[in-house]
């Protein structure tokens, strides 16, 4: 293995270690029903119904993320969990939250790009 690859492969389990456990840490609370989650969500617009969907499917895409091979449902986990990113700073901004609040959600797309732009140098690599 070269150093590039495996500072290749570091870099992308770092982004996408981070990008896991901010997603799995944001979703757990809403399947357990947690009161916070259901405030939160219900405050952005949501009905209630949804928390368990949002959920699962985060949890899904991170699964997904995870599993070695399968590129293509990795690509729509990507594209999953992007969606997921831009619904969430658009929902806050709808509701009227000053967008300087907003610009943390950027750290949490930087880490999913990263991890994205680093899966497929990892492929290119290795």
């Amino acid at each position: 293995m070269t150093t590039t690859s495996k500072k290749t492969k570091t870099i992308y389990w770092i982004f996408t270690g981070l990008l896991s456990l901010g997603m799995l840490t944001s979703s757990i609370p809403g399947l357990l029903g947690a009161q916070q989650a259901i405030t939160f969500i219900t405050g952005l617009g949501y009905p209630a119904y949804m928390i368990p969907f949002f959920s699962v499917a985060k949890i899904l895409g991170v699964i997904a993320i995870l599993i070695p091979g399968y590129p293509r449902i990795k690509e729509w986990a990507y594209a999953g969990l992007t969606f997921d990113l831009v619904g969430a700073t658009y929902s806050q901004m709808g509701k009227g939250t000053p967008i300087p609040q907003c610009m943390f959600m950027l750290i949490w797309f930087a880490i999913l790009f990263g991890s994205y732009i680093y899966y497929h140098k990892k492929l290119n690599v290795a």
